[in-house]
């Protein structure tokens, strides 16, 4: 009779059969082996199913979507199969530390119920140039609630692991958020559970140039349904609104949507006139408008050269190494 699992791993992934295999290498070389390993294939055109037939482990279960459904689907389709009682996730394009799964069992278990989460440290790699950019430790833990009103505290998927009663309480990932769907299921669980973290980093989070974090149709779209979403909760701070309706703004400029990014900026200003960052947002797209797209690209340019090419996680402490 096959043993339940303690863990559920939930890999969601569309065409990165490359990377896939170094995620899924990544959760086969954890130390603790009571798992099991849900990939959700979302319609993949590649070659994601040779790399699976790779691994002959009765611990992997496959499972396929006819059609192109999502990222927050397929996190459910998984979440739905997952027999552990807790949950896991990996995103294709990430790599565990082998002490991962373990550290974090520890901990959750020896915890109260309360604890819904554990969450930890990541590094930061970047593989185009195949260098470490730097690491992201998390600060937050205990009731977040609040702190969720201002930024993604606990940041990436690939780090976390809960409980599943998470879900039953909260329900499944929002299928109608394209992006930022990793932030609404926090705040979420956070509403009814506490959060912990180790310091450790148990994670690489790799950049690349085909994440879907540089597709910025798929941001803005994103940062719309979660403002429409929790428009009440955000406005309960006028800071942190403010703050929200900035980033909008400036996704609209590197967009080059001039307009929707200066009415954000003065929306922005609005809110909460004593913040000078959509002031300043504000005066640099203005000054888009006046020199033209040529010039003002090559200064946006020697600017970010000036500032640093990393700008740092706004919710947790960001340490760059050289």
């Amino acid at each position: 009779m096959p043993i339940k699992p303690r863990v559920s791993v939930i890999i969601p992934t569309r065409n990165r059969s490359e990377l896939l295999l170094i995620a899924i290498a990544s959760v086969m070389n954890q130390t603790i082996k009571e798992f099991e390993l849900i990939i959700v294939d979302d319609a993949s055109e590649d070659a994601t199913q040779e790399v699976l037939s790779s691994f002959k482990d009765e611990r992997i279960k496959y499972i396929k979507h006819h059609i192109n459904r999502g990222e927050a689907a397929s996190r459910n389709t998984g979440i739905t199969h997952a027999e552990g009682d807790f949950i896991a996730f990996l995103d294709d394009d990430d790599e565990w530390l082998p002490e991962k799964l373990r550290l974090q069992l520890n901990l959750i278990e020896k915890s109260p119920p309360i604890i819904g989460a554990v969450y930890s440290s990541f590094v930061v790699i970047d593989m185009d140039k195949g260098i470490t950019l730097g690491e992201w430790v998390p600060k937050k833990k205990g009731d977040i609630y609040r702190d969720m009103v201002f930024a993604n505290f606990v940041g990436t998927p690939s780090t976390v692991l809960l409980r599943k009663e998470c879900f039953c309480r909260v329900g499944l990932f929002d299928e109608h958020i394209a992006y930022c769907l990793d932030y609404d299921m926090w705040i979420r669980i956070s509403r009814e559970f506490h959060f912990d973290y180790i310091e450790t980093p148990l994670v690489k989070y790799h950049c690349h140039k085909n994440q879907i974090s540089n597709n910025l149709e798929i941001k803005v779209k994103g940062k719309e349904a979660l403002l429409t979403k929790y428009g009440p909760f955000f406005t309960s701070n006028r800071k942190a609104y403010s703050n929200h309706i900035l980033d909008l703004g400036l996704l609209f400029r590197d967009q080059q949507e001039v307009g929707k990014a200066n009415a954000a900026f003065l929306k922005a200003i609005t809110v909460y006139p004593l913040s000078g960052s959509p002031y300043a947002s504000l005066i640099k797209c203005l000054g888009y408008t006046l020199l033209g797209k040529g010039l003002y690209t090559k200064l946006k340019k020697v600017t970010e050269i000036l500032s640093g090419l990393i700008r740092p996680h706004k919710s947790a402490a960001w340490k760059v190494w050289n």
